[in-house]
């Protein structure tokens, strides 16, 4: 596949009167209905402050409502999944009430999936890591369900000042779930977090709105690996405290026949000098395989010195899938240091497969390899080799269905 990209940086400039290069990049198109732009979009505790779901607006006209299964019209209070974290004794782990102080402190809800689980959830799983602390271990927080009662949930991981951690966040079994889960990284703190859905395809719906915050010089690592379930959606989103922020953010998907797999991610810039890298990869295979990818970067105006790019790749591995992907980027100052986004969709090149295949590969094998060396630079930044080599036992076993 070839890699196209528009590029918004500083060769788009004008000198001004003051002799300082300026973008001239128009802020609001005075024709876009109010709340297109994510400046404007709602963002509320409140359930009501978000009208029902009719599939027209912005955020859902890819997303089957009727497969939600009642997460966006019911009340969630079915029993949620189960929590349970292992793997160091240097953090602290509580369940606490709504009204503690950390409940809500990274995010806000922004769309009706989100606010429904906000207004449904009982009580939060806390997981701290503590100031200055390097932890060598990958925390593993197993989300296991086992109904498909709708049900809401609220997880907090809190990577207090100038700590080190990586955490897995590992969603399995059964469920119809809406959840909120907030990741607080302090000033220069240094924190890793890999969600993997591996859900059982028939009967779950999961809807995960994961909420990013960074302090002053922070660095944040994401990495959304979808594998599995019938409806998912997941929504990560980024915003800054400080300036001198970086956040990475990548993401794994492979969508089946009769799957929707959905990501839509969306970083906030709205301080000065921080930084954003966004790559996301997806392989698609069987008639009714959809698989959705929408990126959103906000480049504010008091955001100067922003540098940022999204970058969307995705392989069609036989006839049929549908694949959805729309990069947005919004630029509200010119003083940048540089900005752009690319997305492209396609089959396995025919160039790669014949060069196999003139060496004596087969076309089966060589289908694979391609494929491999496609998705598996996603699962290298997972930075643990156990996780790395379950998963690639995973994709592999899905290119095996893909040769039947």
């Amino acid at each position: 596949m070839t890699q196209e990209g528009e590029k918004l940086a500083t060769e788009h400039t004008a000198q001004g009167a003051d002799g300082e290069v300026e973008v001239t990049i128009a802020r609001k198109d005075p024709k876009k209905p109010a709340g297109n732009s994510r400046a404007e979009r709602t963002a509320s505790y409140d359930l009501a402050d978000f009208p029902e779901l009719t599939g027209r607006e912005e955020d859902f006209r890819f997303t089957p409502l009727k497969r939600l299964n009642g997460l966006h019209t019911s009340e969630l209070t079915g029993a949620a999944p189960s929590v349970t974290v292992t793997g160091s004794d240097v953090v602290t782990v509580e369940t606490v009430g709504r009204d503690d102080a950390r409940v809500g402190s990274a995010g806000i809800p922004e769309d009706r999936l989100s606010a429904n689980a906000w207004a449904h959830f009982t009580e939060a799983t806390v997981v701290t890591i503590p100031q200055e602390a390097e932890v060598q271990e990958t925390i593993s927080v197993e989300i296991k369900g086992t109904h498909t009662d709708p049900a809401a949930q609220h997880v907090i991981v809190d990577a207090k000042p100038f700590s080190k951690a990586r955490v897995v966040l590992h969603h399995s079994g059964t469920a119809v779930l809406s959840q909120n889960i907030e990741f607080v990284v302090g000033d220069s703190a240094q924190l890793t977090v890999v969600s993997l859905q591996e859900w059982q395809d028939a009967g779950t719906a999961h809807a995960s709105a994961q909420h990013g915050r960074l302090g002053r010089d922070a660095r944040f690592k994401h990495v959304s690996v979808n594998l599995g379930g019938d409806t998912v959606r997941v929504t990560p989103s980024v915003r800054y405290n400080a300036p001198g922020g970086e956040v990475e953010m990548y993401g794994l998907t492979f969508v089946d026949d009769g799957q929707h797999l959905e990501s839509r991610l969306f970083v906030d810039h709205s301080q000065p000098n921080c930084v954003s890298r966004v790559t996301y990869k997806s392989a698609l295979q069987g008639r009714a395989a959809h698989g959705v990818w929408v990126g959103d970067v906000l480049i504010r105006p008091e955001a100067e010195g922003t540098d940022t790019y999204e970058l969307n790749r995705n392989l069609i591995l036989n006839d049929g899938p549908r694949m959805d992907s729309i990069p947005n980027l919004e630029i509200e100052t010119g003083l940048i240091a540089g900005a752009g986004h690319a997305s492209t969709t396609g089959q396995l090149d025919a160039e790669h497969l014949y060069y196999l295949m003139s060496r004596g590969i087969p076309e089966v094998e060589a289908r694979r390899l391609v494929v491999r060396g496609f998705l598996f630079e996603i699962l290298q930044q997972i930075e643990d080799e156990g996780i790395e080599a379950r998963l690639r036992d995973v994709v592999e076993a899905e290119l095996s269905n893909a040769d039947h």
